[in-house]
């Protein structure tokens, strides 16, 4: 230390140009290296206080505090004297590691969330580190895990932001992480079915082999079903103070409950009366608890019973629980597998199996399986060997009856694995516990055999006081993972520590009467040691991601020289590419693309370290970096060991594409198919996408189609044709569509979405993919195809146009079902049955069958399918032969999964039956005729009645004629009919003789003879006038009207329809004095009904006249007063 002093107090001198103000701080380091090679950096301190005090304080928890590998920790910094206490305070994490006690790493900062450095940064992001704030004033750093690399000194920085520093703005602490060397186990596993009232006993082995100064505290718990905490039995604590847990106390203190610690890491609990409360699992935990430098105790590792340590020659039980409901109605099968092989089997009936291997342990009965309750089944093993150490797990399961009572085999459920121990026996049959013993050589000195640490039998670590290399002692790591298995690790190996290292292993045993003595004692190999100085290549972070920014650090240890630096990296399994060289007068020679590396030089007191930056990371610069240094040494290059290779993975940045859940479809067979795939959320606005369509079916898995990120089609290895189709929309959207889909088409679709994103070189990378599947199953449509079978009655008129129909009421429907119909005729009067008229079958195409008798008819025919379920028949211009019966059949197609149509279902309409009326016929003819004598002329008139009515007034035109009518009555006429009108006379007794006929086309006829002069007339289309001119009385006689009813017919051109006659009526044609008489009669009457008609208005008149008098009709007459007087 003399020379420390001495350093010291030279630093110390202080220049006149300094001044210290109040509170002031200072810190000085020095590398003192040179002095103490084995020691690392010291730092002297100097505070100068005047009168006042420090305003601005900041703390943290004293250390060094020990953690161990794995858990959390937790530190606590608080900061007083601001001059606002309630605004919040803003604190900053740093460390240096034992490795290298300069350099600062930034962890975390309350204020800036990128403040950390790469591999902390990454572990802040992850929540892995955190900072909690508890006040205004104070924050708790928080690690959930400790690595190794958490080891180190940690500074708390309050950030002043204020203006003027007064005070200790930061403090330190050391954390030391220690290895996890506690080990918990259960001697014995708890019996899962005792009756109330017997005694329990359980052991726990806890034990640590730490060698920093820890206690131990043990606790027995118990988990009831259905309850989420287990509650404690009893505990010792670690000042080995016994406490009940809750619900325990009486039974306690009765003593029926006990913890008992045999040795030094066996706990007994002893429960000498078990209760049906007792249920449950019950296990112990084990606590190990440090004290920390503020005198505080901290538990930095707790562990329940997982393992069952046991020596050879004593049983191993292993319990099988099943917890299920009715399990008494129930059957089982229980098996115990070590690791995968199965030890037994006891099977539904209760038959033990054992596997081959365990056989002949069985015969001589060291394993036993058997049912012990309706839940519990037991394996014993006795006596246990060493290699029956392992994991153990319990296998149940369900066995269902049929109804051949056969069992059949349900979903087999494991318990949770049991870890097993054996540890072997000395002749004595007494447990073995083993020490260790550390010895060292060293090359440089004259240490050949010292002992450098101890590990004894009872866990105890000491190491020998030696000052040649107490600086090595201090750097020394001891562990033991296993029971077998101990390791002597060096930190910050130096130069010096290069040798030879070899281990001396003991095995202890006790005896009887407690004394220890070893009885077996071996040296291991021997191991070299050779520590030299290295160029070593490290980076802040071996990971990054594209776009990011990547420091690499070459770092040259030893005295400053001329140096030529190559930096160089590997890509795959291709030679290395150079990078730069920087040759001894700092000229740097490219060899790749600049722009997008750096060079940095930092030059320290011990080292000097070359920086390579890479701007803008992409994929290219993922590889295996390392740098050459070679040493100018009397100008010749001396090549130094090329430094480590450091792998530098390039990770795409974090992908946040989703696609949206693709539904299961249902559809028909035939049918149009589009399965969607849509993307929900993605990285960037910039991203592109490739897409690829699977189908997974019987056959396996086949890509329909494949895009990459451009839309070009890349691969398709399905024969699509042109029914399989893809589309994409904006969101982005792709559209599967499947046309006209089969059955083959059945099976899972699966839409893979690739995102690609641009790196800052401008190349594309595949950043990542997600897949969505979807179940697509095609149905083929139920037959159901009925028609409407209701029977019709159509009546038209010849020349009109006639609609049949033919309406589907039920059958399948969509685009997957195609119907055909046939339209079928029956003629009325000829030997067409069952004839097919015209056929439009199920692609749409019409034909029409060969048939000459119906080829007219088939001209004249029109097809039309308003609806997909309605078929209709035109018949144009309806002829008198077309009337028949008319039906329609409708055949159902649809396609099979080969391509081909096929006929599922056909039904047929009910009959339309057609009457083609000729135009205008008139049914039934009816003809009407009377005679009245008047002069010497008679006239016949023929009237049809349905045009018009008789009028009398006509018959009042005909008084001075002798006239005869007919009236034709009929359902309807149109101007194109056409009538004959025959006037014939009968006389009496005799023959029927026409006398006069009007032809059809007004060709007239008289057949009368030359003595009478006949006048016709047709004033209208339904009327008929015959006159008598001068007739005789030979003219006297019987006479009729006859009438014929011609119609034009479409296909038989005029044709007689109907024939009537008049009735007959008697004409006597009178002499010429009778005719005068009558006349003389008639006008006598009419001048008798004018005077009686001239005296019954005079008679009125003379009425009214004595009544009242009016006024004079005279002019000259003196006017009289016409108002009435009072007495009228």
């Amino acid at each position: 230390m003399h020379h420390l002093h001495h350093l010291c107090t030279y630093y110390l001198s202080l220049p006149p140009s300094l001044s210290v103000s109040s509170a002031t701080l200072l810190s000085f380091r020095f590398h003192v290296s040179s002095y103490f090679p084995d020691s690392d950096d010291f730092i002297c301190v100097l505070s100068v206080l005047y009168s006042g005090e420090a305003r601005v304080k900041t703390e943290v928890q004293a250390g060094p505090l020990y953690r161990v590998l794995g858990s959390p920790l937790y530190i606590t910094c608080s900061v007083s004297g601001f001059r606002s206490e309630n605004t919040d305070k803003h604190f900053e994490f740093r460390m240096t590691t034992p490795s290298n006690p300069n350099r600062d790493i930034q962890i975390i900062s309350s204020k800036d969330d990128d403040f950390g450095y790469s591999n902390h940064l990454i572990r802040v992001r992850k929540n892995e580190i955190a900072l909690k704030r508890l006040s205004p004033n104070s924050v708790r750093f928080e690690i959930k895990s400790l690595l190794k690399a958490d080891e180190g000194e940690y500074e708390c920085t309050a950030v002043n932001l204020e203006g003027a520093y007064d005070g200790e703005y930061s403090a330190k602490t050391v954390v030391k992480v220690i290895e996890d060397s506690l080990s918990v186990s259960s001697s014995a596993s708890t019996p899962l079915s005792l009756n109330e009232g017997e005694a329990l006993t359980l052991t726990c082995l806890a034990s640590s082999s730490t060698s920093q100064h820890t206690h131990l505290s043990v606790a027995w718990y118990l988990h009831k079903d259905g309850q989420e905490d287990a509650q404690p039995i009893i505990s010792l604590n670690r000042d080995f103070t016994l406490s009940p847990g809750q619900g325990f106390e009486r039974r306690y203190q009765a003593g029926l409950i006990r913890l008992d610690k045999l040795g030094e890491a066996a706990y007994n609990l002893q429960m000498a009366k078990v209760e049906p409360s007792d249920q449950g699992r019950i296990y112990c935990q084990a606590q190990e608890w440090i004290q920390d430098p503020d005198g505080s105790w901290y538990i930095i590792i707790q562990k329940n019973a997982e393992e069952m340590t046991l020596t050879e020659g004593q049983e191993l039980l292993l319990s099988c629980n099943i917890n299920t409901q009715d399990v008494e109605k129930r059957f089982f099968s229980v098996a115990w597998l070590k690791g995968r092989v199965e030890l037994a089997r006891i099977g539904p009936t209760g038959v033990l199996t054992v596997a081959p291997e365990y056989s002949v342990r069985q015969k001589n009965g060291e394993l036993r399986a058997a049912r012990s309750g309706n839940r519990d089944y037991r394996l014993i093993l006795k006596p246990v060997r060493t290699e029956d150490q392992g994991e153990y797990i319990c296998r149940v399961w369900p066995q269902e009856r049929g109804q051949d009572d056969a069992f059949i085999e349900g979903e087999a459920k494991d318990s949770t694995p049991q870890r097993v121990n054996i540890s072997a026996t000395g002749a004595s049959g007494s447990s073995i516990f083993y020490g260790v013993i550390w010895h060292y050589a060293a090359n440089s000195s004259s240490l050949k055999n010292a002992i450098m640490v101890k590990l004894d039998h009872t866990g105890l670590v000491s190491y020998p006081d030696n000052k040649d290399f107490r600086g090595l002692q201090e750097r020394l790591r001891l562990s033991r993972p296993t029971q077998k298995s101990f390791y002597l690790s060096i930190q910050k190996a130096q130069e010096e520590d290069s040798g030879t290292y070899w281990c001396e292993a003991q095995e202890w045993i006790q005896d009887p009467d407690g004394s220890w003595y070893i009885i077996i004692q071996k040296n291991a190999e021997e191991m070299t040691l050779t520590v030299k100085a290295t160029v070593s290549l490290i980076s802040r972070k071996s990971r990054v991601t594209v776009g990011e920014k990547l420091e690499l650090m070459c770092r040259v240890r030893g005295p400053h020289m001329p140096v030529t630096v190559t930096w160089s990296v590997q890509r795959e399994a291709k030679t290395p590419d150079t990078i730069l060289t920087l040759s001894p007068n700092g000229t740097i020679s490219w060899s790749a693309d600049q722009n997008h590396y750096q060079l940095r030089v930092e030059s320290r007191k011990t080292e000097v370290i070359y920086y390579l930056l890479v701007i803008g990371t992409s994929h290219r610069e993922g590889g295996n970096y390392q740098c050459n240094v070679s040493v100018l040494l009397k100008n010749v290059h001396k090549e130094l060991k090329a430094s480590n290779q450091l792998a530098v993975i390039v990770n795409n940045p974090v992908s946040r594409l989703d696609v949206s859940p693709i539904p299961a479809l249902t559809r028909n067979m035939n049918t149009d198919i589009t399965i969607t795939c849509s993307i929900v959320t993605k990285t960037s606005e910039s991203s592109l996408y490739s897409i690829t369509w699977l189908h997974e079916e019987n056959a396996g898995i086949k890509t329909i189609v494949s895009l990459d990120r451009n839309s070009i089609v890349m691969e398709s290895k399905v024969d699509l044709g042109q029914r399989i189709s893809m589309r994409r929309s904006k969101g982005p959207t792709f559209e599967l569509t499947i046309r006209q889909a089969r059955i083959s088409d059945n099976g899972s679709y699966t839409c893979k979405v690739g995102e690609w994103l641009q790196d800052p070189r401008g190349e594309w990378y595949l950043l990542s993919t997600v897949s969505k599947s979807t179940v697509l199953t095609i149905t083929e449509p139920a037959p159901n195809l009925r028609l409407d079978k209701k029977e019709q009655q159509l009546t038209a008129k010849e020349g009109e146009e006639v609609e049949l129909n033919c309406n589907i009421t039920s059958g399948a429907s969509g685009s997957s079902v195609f119907y055909g119909v046939i339209w079928r005729y029956a003629a009325h009067s000829s030997s067409l049955k069952n004839a097919s008229l015209v056929e439009l079958d199920h692609t749409g195409l019409v034909s029409y069958p060969d048939n000459k008798d119906m080829r007219g008819l088939q001209e004249r025919l029109r097809l039309s399918r308003p609806t997909q379920k309605s078929f209709y028949l035109s018949i144009q211009k309806a002829h008198e032969e077309d009337s028949g019966t008319y039906w329609c059949q409708v055949d159902q197609h649809q396609l099979d999964h080969e391509a081909h149509w096929q006929l599922k279902a056909s039904d047929s309409g009910g009959a339309i039956k057609l009457s083609v009326k000729v135009t205008g016929m008139i049914t039934p003819l009816e003809v009407f005729c009377w005679n009245v004598n008047v002069l010497n002329v008679v006239a016949y008139v023929c009237e049809n009645t349905f045009i018009k009515q008789l009028d009398k007034h006509i018959l009042k035109r005909f008084t001075s004629s002798f006239s005869r009518n007919g009236i034709i009555r009929s359902k309807r006429a149109k101007p194109e009919n056409r009538e004959e009108c025959i006037m014939s006379n009968k006389e009496i007794e005799t023959k029927q003789r026409p006398i006069f006929t009007v032809y059809r086309n007004s060709t007239l006829q008289d057949r009368f003879g030359e003595n009478v002069r006949l006048k016709y007339d047709h004033p209208d289309p339904s009327q008929f006038s015959l006159t008598f001119l001068n007739p005789g009385p030979e003219n006297s006689g019987l006479y009729f009207c006859e009438v014929e009813e011609w119609l034009p017919s479409l296909s038989r051109g005029w044709r007689k329809v109907a024939v009537e006659k008049s009735g007959h009526f008697n004409v006597s044609v009178l002499t010429e004095g009778r005719t005068y008489i009558i006349i003389a009669i008639v006008i006598l009457i009419v001048l008798v009904l004018v005077l009686l008609l001239l005296v019954v208005t005079m008679c009125r008149s003379k009425g009214s006249l004595g009544n009242k008098s009016g006024p004079s009709l005279w002019g000259e007459s003196v006017p009289m007063n016409t108002s009435r007087s009072g007495d009228d």
